[in-house]
């Protein structure tokens, strides 16, 4: 039964990770094509856009895997006891997946390149900074709503985030490896060079190295249960905390 249940968590990864690249990149084709030339208003239309959209996915499968979409997310979890070691594991290849899958449907629905690598070299010092703060923020968000049981605030507070992070850090907040990966395969607005590519997924890996410690310094007491709970209450696999399977959920 436990396999049953990972595999929908699985599948819940995947499909939440493809809708946030192609909310992410498909919202950064339109506002190039609906306002050309003027960066600051495709920057804003982009950081809305990608806002309300995280907070409509996280509802959408939140239950199922607690919508991580996010490497970082999934093993600071396990390092606070929420999931298993295994199981983010397991959810890494499915975001990254994801993520490229939805990069690719949304080149092919504004009629560009099916696979178009991007030549957007983002990797300077102030970026990686920019992602190391986006990513310690993100976690810091998540973790603080479920220390305090305000799980029904995350979804909202996690997409008013990132919007704010688009504007607040020069990087406009990747803060996520799986998305990274996925916006190098479209050469548009919200696309990343390949040389780009693991600078930034360095730095977010010591965002989430940070986080771990930030959380630990500001909520000691949190349990791996409160972990598990992160960003929405959702089902768990046999090696997570108060195990409950429902198949009919």
């Amino acid at each position: 039964m436990n396999d049953v249940v990972l595999w929908r968590r699985l599948v819940a990864e995947f499909l939440g990770s493809a809708l946030l690249a192609a909310i992410v990149i498909g919202s950064g084709i339109a506002a190039q094509q609906l306002s050309p030339g003027n960066v600051g208003l495709e920057l804003l239309q982009n950081a809305l856009v990608t806002g309300a959209g995280l907070f409509a996915i996280i509802l959408i499968f939140g239950a199922l895997s607690g919508a991580h979409f996010n490497p970082v997310v999934s093993f600071v979890d396990a390092a606070f006891g929420g999931i298993s070691w295994r199981d983010a594991s397991a959810y890494l290849p499915a975001q990254v997946a994801g993520c490229i899958t939805g990069a690719i449907t949304a080149n092919v629905m504004f009629s560009l390149k099916t696979v178009s690598i991007s030549t957007h070299h983002r990797a300077t010092g102030p970026h990686l900074l920019s992602e190391v703060i986006a990513t310690v923020g993100l976690l810091l968000v998540i973790f603080a709503l479920a220390r305090s049981e305000k799980n029904a605030y995350t979804p909202a507070a996690v997409g008013a985030y990132i919007t704010a992070a688009y504007f607040f850090t020069s990087s406009t907040s990747f803060a996520n490896p799986a998305i990274t990966v996925g916006r190098m395969f479209s050469n548009t607005f919200a696309g990343i060079a390949p040389s780009s590519v693991m600078p930034f997924i360095a730095a977010q890996v010591v965002g989430g190295i940070c986080a771990v410690v930030l959380v630990k310094v500001l909520y000691p007491g949190i349990t791996p249960k409160e972990s598990a709970d992160i960003i929405v209450p959702h089902l768990r696999g046999a090696n997570d905390p108060e195990t409950e399977f429902d198949t009919n959920r």
